[in-house]
């Protein structure tokens, strides 16, 4: 599971606080001057991230991080295709007329097309990374056939045998026509899912009823011990029946994956120790096979391998863009250990049971002996796949509940992302705009930017390690609204035990005053400022912003009695405002209660209705409001990161001296090296 933060609204309030003083002390770039904006286009602001303390790792650690980080790059073209079967063809496309454009590259329409491509180039695909509808173009599709008639057919990606008018014809509805896919997942509604969805999970005419009976007919509900079944294949009709392709050496995105797994067999050379060589070969073995049984055991192996600095995630991990939330898109990350910072997450692991034993849920729901929580602060030095451009805050893996029950959860916080997102909002006027007193300002100015870390690290480790599943649930029964329930489970778990005294007694916040920063902006993130990143008339899709609102709008709407929480006017302008902040504790103890129990039990129908009641719909008016006031700040409400380049120096007998961090490569820059660099499927992996 990842956390997402919508920064365009919360880190707006804490940067408006101002940084931490002495926090992130010491670079690897200077801190005066460094240019955290690379970028800025339509909704979305372009950023860098340092990755302080690299210059201090071993020269082992750095040549270990370099493969680790080639692995990440390797399999981008991956996500491109599980997004979208014309991703890729688009994209080529798209990159090839802007490399070879002869006209005037200041002309609106080109212009118009940079940003589409910039666009893409961010969200992975034709589809918003976050509100999932296809880009609108803007450009015409006559600007669109001119460029493409001007460049050789040989740099155009053209199917066997097809013409250029041909694959004009082909292509141009999916990126024109707005009834053509027009959203990249659908996770609402009566109808077929996967029918509405215009992701390339499943083939083309497989139907969502003929998904679960497929899958449905593998799982044994008395194994305690069940694969991922699905999720590290696309579904497909070939001569009549249902059959998978899987993703594998040999198999499809076979290109790319044989380039991961040798990048990888170089890094092996370089684990610091015997555990973290054995993970390394273990999800070799994993993508050689295709094995789910094997990646459940390169899972175990890597949350056992507690003591490596250096870490990552690579793989088919996360299942937020199924609607069914079986199939798992790509992703990669590339870290070392913040030591200083992990005191703090070390800590809260440690007393994990302690945490568990009080949680205000049902104790049928409740796990007897946590196991194998660990926690830490993360320095990431590259971002892949489904984590680039746009990234997580937190990560808490494995997803499966009985590796998670029996060999525990990892769970990291990254604190340089928060860091960037922080330095490069300061000054930008939200609190001044949204913030409704001195009172709440003066909270955030001094509690904001550590309650934000400190709500991911519970979040991550607590709220998702929380919990068991009863006997014979099938963990997959919550379907569409799963992703959208655990997030609210964990953030709930989070929110509940941010205003415990125990926090204090352990030293983790500095008094009982800090947990209200997090409250305040939370509600008022929910209720109100993450609305900017919807378009007037749409409802709430993404999984993390249903979450979010959920809870918002339930703790709103529990606690009217009492005025808990009031939307109060002042010159025309709608506030938050929190008058009792011990009673909306007790509110978010009895949603978790509730969201426990619908997990545990597997409870579709009361998942389904608390969702659709509280997390979708969205008020006009005050949506309205909203947009109209952002849209004075100037704030972009996306961002996301280019990468750092990993540089190897060499001496004079070729042999590798040392690996530098260069931060200067801009996002253009990035995208087309990429593209270049990193394309190794096929245009079309049908």
């Amino acid at each position: 599971m990842k956390h997402w933060m919508i920064y365009m609204a919360l880190t707006a309030v804490t940067a408006a606080c101002g940084h931490r003083e002495g926090e992130q002390a010491g670079t690897d770039a200077p801190a005066e001057g460094f240019q955290y904006t690379a970028d800025r286009f339509a909704d979305v602001e372009v950023l860098r991230y340092r990755a302080t303390g690299f210059e201090s790792l071993s020269l082992q650690q750095k040549q270990l991080l370099y493969h680790l980080s080639e692995a990440a790059l390797k399999g981008r073209d991956m996500l491109f295709d599980q997004n979208n079967r014309y991703n890729l063809a688009v994209r080529h496309a798209l990159e090839a007329i802007y490399v070879r454009y002869e006209g005037d590259r200041g002309d609106g329409q080109f212009k118009a097309l940079e940003t589409y491509l910039k666009r893409i180039w961010f969200a992975n695909g034709i589809h918003h990374h976050y509100a999932e509808d296809k880009f609108a173009p803007g450009f015409t599709e006559a600007f669109f056939r001119e460029c493409i008639l001007q460049l050789d057919a040989s740099l155009l990606p053209l199917r066997r045998g097809q013409s250029v008018n041909e694959w004009l014809k082909e292509v141009t509805p999916v990126m024109f026509d707005p009834d053509v896919m027009p959203r990249r997942t659908v996770q609402s509604g009566d109808g077929d899912l996967i029918a509405a969805s215009a992701n390339n999970y499943y083939g083309q005419g497989v139907t969502m009823k003929e998904v679960e009976a497929f899958y449905g007919r593998m799982k044994d509900p008395s194994d305690p011990h069940p694969v991922s079944f699905g999720l590290n294949s696309r579904l497909v009709r070939e001569n009549g029946r249902l059959a998978e392709k899987v993703w594998k050496v040999g198999g499809l995105y076979t290109e790319a994956i044989e380039r991961i797994v040798d990048e990888l067999r170089r890094a092996v050379p370089f684990a610091e120790n015997g555990a973290q060589k054995a993970v390394i070969e273990k999800l070799i073995e994993y993508y050689r096979t295709g094995d789910l049984k094997t990646f459940d055991a390169y899972a175990i192996l890597w949350v056992q391998d507690v003591d490596s600095e250096v870490d990552f995630v690579n793989g088919f991990t996360e299942t937020y863009g199924d609607p069914l939330g079986l199939k798992a898109s790509w992703e990669a990350t590339v870290n070392f250990i913040n030591r200083e910072a992990t005191k703090r997450t070390k800590t809260i692991s440690d007393h994990a049971q302690w945490f568990e034993d009080r949680s205000p849920v049902d104790p049928r729901f409740r796990k007897r002996e946590v196991k194998g929580v660990t926690a830490k602060v993360i320095t990431v030095t590259m971002l892949g796949g489904d984590c680039y451009p746009a990234t997580p805050i937190g990560i808490n893996l494995p997803n499966a509940n009985w590796i998670r029950h029996e060999h525990g959860s990892k769970s990291v916080t990254i604190e340089n992302i928060t860091e960037a997102y922080d330095k490069a909002s300061q000054g930008n006027g939200f609190r001044e705009e949204f913030v409704w007193s001195e009172k709440e300002s003066a909270l955030l100015s001094e509690y904001g930017f550590a309650t934000d870390n400190l709500h991911t690290d519970l979040h991550e480790c607590l709220g998702h390690g929380s919990g068991i599943l009863l006997p014979g649930v099938d963990p997959d029964g919550l379907k569409a609204y799963s992703s959208t329930l655990e997030e609210a489970r964990a953030d709930l778990f989070a929110l509940y035990y941010l205003a415990d005294e125990k926090l204090t007694e352990l030293k983790l916040t500095p008094d009982r005053e800090a947990y209200k920063a997090e409250y305040y902006k939370y509600i008022m993130n929910g209720l109100m400022t993450q609305l900017v990143r919807i378009e007037a008339g749409k409802y709430v899709e993404e999984a993390h912003m249903r979450n979010r609102q959920l809870i918002a709008r339930w703790v709103y709407e529990k606690g009217q009695a009492e005025k808990v929480i009031e939307l109060k006017k002042r010159d025309g302008k709608t506030y938050v405002v929190i008058n009792g902040y011990g009673a909306l504790r007790g509110l978010f103890g009895q949603l978790l209660a509730e969201v426990q129990r619908i997990k545990s039990e597997g409870d579709f129908e009361a998942g389904k209705q608390l969702v659709e009641t509280y997390g979708v719909k969205v008020d006009a008016v005050l949506h309205a409001e909203v947009l109209a006031r952002y849209a004075k700040l100037n704030i972009a409400p996306y961002k996301g990161f280019v990468n750092p380049v990993m540089k190897p120096v060499k001496n004079g007998k070729g042999e590798v001296i040392n690996i530098v961090l260069d931060y200067s490569e801009s996002y253009v820059a990035q995208m087309l090296r990429y593209g270049k660099e990193y394309s190794f499927l096929p245009v079309y992996n049908d």
